[in-house]
């Protein structure tokens, strides 16, 4: 038979292997514990820096497509000014081409022969003048706008008048008191002109 004493120094000898066991699976699970947490902070750590980064990249696109558009819209307007840059000096040059075609208009045909060869020498030098200022008008994109016959415009054209004619179809265009002129496709001066009515 065991003694008493035995069976408690046996008992005693058990129980710390237990102690150390349980202390060990405590121990692990405070670690699985302290990690699972570290690990949801790293997951909202991660989670927050690829939002950050998901703004930040939407605003560089943002700002990368805002500069684009400043630029195009400069280079628009640069291109605009190249063109259009002429236009008051070209609208005053219109005045004297309007005086140099109404001079040659108004020398009589007849009187031009050589035995006036004064007049004769003015007159071809008003017509050769004319024809290098309009030369000069189409190298710069500046166009004629004589349009007898044609159907009536209220971009191109101003109407002075209406007035009924026969063998016309109503709405176009009987009589042109002022040439127009286009800078590029623009309208610069309409053409003042009279218009067929019923």
């Amino acid at each position: 038979r065991t003694s008493p004493r035995l069976l408690c120094a046996a008992t005693q000898q058990k129980n710390p292997g237990q102690n150390l066991e349980e202390d060990q699976s405590q121990s692990q699970n405070e670690q699985k514990a302290e990690t699972s947490s570290a690990e949801k902070l790293l997951a909202e750590e991660k989670a927050k820096l690829e939002e950050q980064l998901k703004e930040v990249t939407d605003k560089y696109k943002r700002a990368l497509a805002d500069a684009e558009n400043v630029r195009q819209r400069s280079q628009k307007l640069v291109e605009e000014a190249k063109l259009y840059g002429i236009q008051s000096f070209c609208k005053d040059l219109l005045e004297v081409a309007d005086i140099l075609e109404k001079a040659t208009e108004s020398v009589p045909k007849e009187e031009i022969k050589d035995d006036n060869p004064h007049l004769k020498s003015l007159y071809e030098g008003l017509v050769m003048t004319e024809v290098q200022i309009q030369k000069v008008f189409k190298k710069h994109g500046l166009l004629r706008l004589d349009p007898v016959g044609a159907k009536f415009d209220p971009y191109e054209h101003e109407a002075l008048f209406h007035t009924p004619m026969e063998g016309k179809e109503p709405g176009t265009i009987a009589l042109v008191s002022k040439i127009g002129y286009k800078l590029h496709g623009r309208t610069l001066r309409p053409a003042l002109v009279g218009v067929v009515k019923d």
